[in-house]
């Protein structure tokens, strides 16, 4: 049984900084630590995006010295914060594929993980930039590595959900070509789940028949409101990270809110 770790929107900011008066710093760090105490023994560490804040060189060095810590493996792509030319400078060792972009492909003995690279523009100049894109080379690269699974179930992961998720805001900077990405997974088949973040909210559900899976951010999180058209609002909630399970017949999903989270040795009479 495959055990995954997902971690998504670390925004991580340069030293004495701060988010809505969180430091990302403080809290990812408890996430490793709470990672490496509990789930040392998992497959891999996957984390869909939203690296640093400002996609500025400084916090992208910070978060490295974080996630080297981390005991699993690790695979990684960007988000719509992200600076992809910056985050490679410092992360050289990401992988990347053929046209340089943030996407790869593992082999467990039970799934396949495509980690795809969802990034339009990531500049800051107009919000609208902040949607997510699959041109044609990365929709190519999803096929392809459809294709060659082999008959073990796909789990998908980008930083982009592919379709509404009930925020009207953040549904605005949704992926944009969702059709697309769609037609692209039902002529290959084979995918069992997808995984996403940019919502800073826990959300699930399933979408063109195919179960996906929504996490939180491990510094700020999205109020509930779904009509407002802000993609800003933030507000402090415990950071959390999400848990997967292969199992023979499906997966099984679940969140942990780590900063809350206490263990208990419970003995019943």
């Amino acid at each position: 049984m495959t055990k995954l770790i997902l971690l998504t929107d670390l925004h991580m900011v340069p030293e004495g900084h701060r988010i809505i008066g969180l430091d990302p710093y403080q809290r990812l760090e408890a996430g490793i630590d709470h990672i490496n105490r509990h789930h040392a023994d998992a497959d891999r560490v996957v984390v869909t995006g939203d690296l640093a804040h400002h996609g500025d060189e400084p916090s992208y060095r910070r978060l490295k010295t974080l996630l080297d810590r981390l005991v699993p493996p690790l695979s990684i792509t960007i988000g719509n914060h992200d600076q992809r030319p910056v985050f490679q400078n410092v992360f050289g060792d990401a992988a990347r594929d053929e046209n340089g972009f943030v996407q790869s492909v593992i082999d467990l003995p039970d799934c396949r993980l495509v980690v795809l690279d969802s990034v339009a523009l990531a500049t800051y100049g107009n919000p609208h930039d902040h949607a997510g894109l699959l041109c044609p080379a990365r929709l190519a690269f999803l096929e392809r590595s459809l294709a060659e699974a082999n008959g073990r179930p796909v789990l998908l992961f980008l930083h982009h959900p592919p379709h509404e998720t009930g925020f009207s805001g953040m549904d605005a900077i949704r992926l944009r070509n969702e059709d697309a990405f769609y037609a692209a997974i039902e002529r290959q088949g084979g995918v069992r789940h997808i995984f996403a973040g940019h919502v800073h909210r826990t959300i699930s559900g399933s979408h063109r028949g195919i179960g996906f899976s929504v996490f939180k951010s491990t510094v700020h999180q999205q109020p509930m409101p779904f009509d407002t058209p802000d993609t800003s609002l933030s507000v402090d909630e415990p950071a959390a990270y999400g848990i997967a399970l292969v199992t023979r017949d499906g997966i099984l999903v679940h969140t942990e809110d780590y900063e809350i989270a206490v263990r208990h040795n419970l003995r019943i009479a």
